[in-house]
């Protein structure tokens, strides 16, 4: 693949721009869909399913355009008896769109200002996220753990990205205990997910570079009788000793500000 489309960056950038206009002239037709579906009372499920076409398309699309595939590893650990809170990496928009693929229909953990963007904000509300605001502190997490526990306890599985924010690859953020906090409570099991998706589509980066992006899902991580130090650190173990695997390299820890 990458001897295919070469690194000419002229050639990048216009292919970079085959897939902008791809994404952008698709979400004109979701986002309003989004609408219409709250409007008619669609059920959630249903919402998410016809939504997260968009995603699926851009997964596509980033193939055909970029020359940015995936190589899935561990579907076989997603439990399909009971929901569960998705421990994700976070080092790019891509992850954004290929959870969306892989687990069942589940509800973001986000900083509420993503709503705030039009068109893409549209369909993001109407699949009822848990939007917070990061500035408010213990209102956040009580946030996180209440409305989390009761979408589980639904049956409905809930998105965190547990570093906070999207991270260079080749490092990893400590973890917030948001996350934690709501699995030690809800007692639901975490799904850990580790991926080097920023090695060919960094963060704030228009180019995209050829390639196939690795994804590992892991073996639940049991949260019943367990604290939330030792719930992160369990995560936060497997994630580093993954990516080093996915990367080849050693991870840089960073230290959360």
């Amino acid at each position: 693949m990458m001897k295919k489309f070469g690194h000419n960056s002229v050639v990048l950038f216009l292919r970079a721009c085959l897939y902008f206009i791809g994404t952008f002239s698709t979400i004109l037709f979701f986002s309003p869909l989004s609408l219409l579906l709250v409007i008619l009372f669609v059920p959630y499920r249903w919402r998410f399913k016809i939504i997260s076409r968009w995603g699926h398309f851009n997964i596509w699309w980033l193939k055909i355009t970029c020359g940015v595939g995936y190589r899935v590893e561990g579907l076989g650990n997603i439990p399909n008896d009971t929901a569960a809170i998705i421990y994700s990496k976070h080092e790019s928009t891509w992850e954004t769109y290929a959870m969306q693929k892989f687990f069942p229909p589940h509800a973001w953990i986000m900083k509420r200002e993503l709503l705030w963007i039009p068109l893409f904000g549209w369909g993001l509300a109407s699949l009822n996220p848990i939007a917070i605001d990061r500035k408010s502190g213990s209102k956040a997490i009580h946030q996180i753990t209440d409305l989390g526990t009761r979408k589980l306890n639904e049956g409905q599985w809930v998105m965190v990205f547990p570093e906070g924010t999207r991270v260079k690859n080749g490092r990893m953020k400590r973890f917030g205990i948001g996350g934690a906090l709501l699995a030690e409570k809800s007692g639901f099991p975490i799904i850990p997910v580790a991926h080097n998706a920023g090695a060919f589509w960094p963060r704030g980066k228009f180019i995209k570079t050829p390639g196939t992006i690795q994804i590992v899902i892991g073996q639940p991580i049991l949260s019943t009788g367990k604290t939330v130090s030792e719930i992160n650190a369990e995560a936060e173990q497997w994630m580093q000793t993954t990516m080093e695997r996915i990367n080849g390299r050693a991870i840089e820890i960073v230290a959360r500000k």
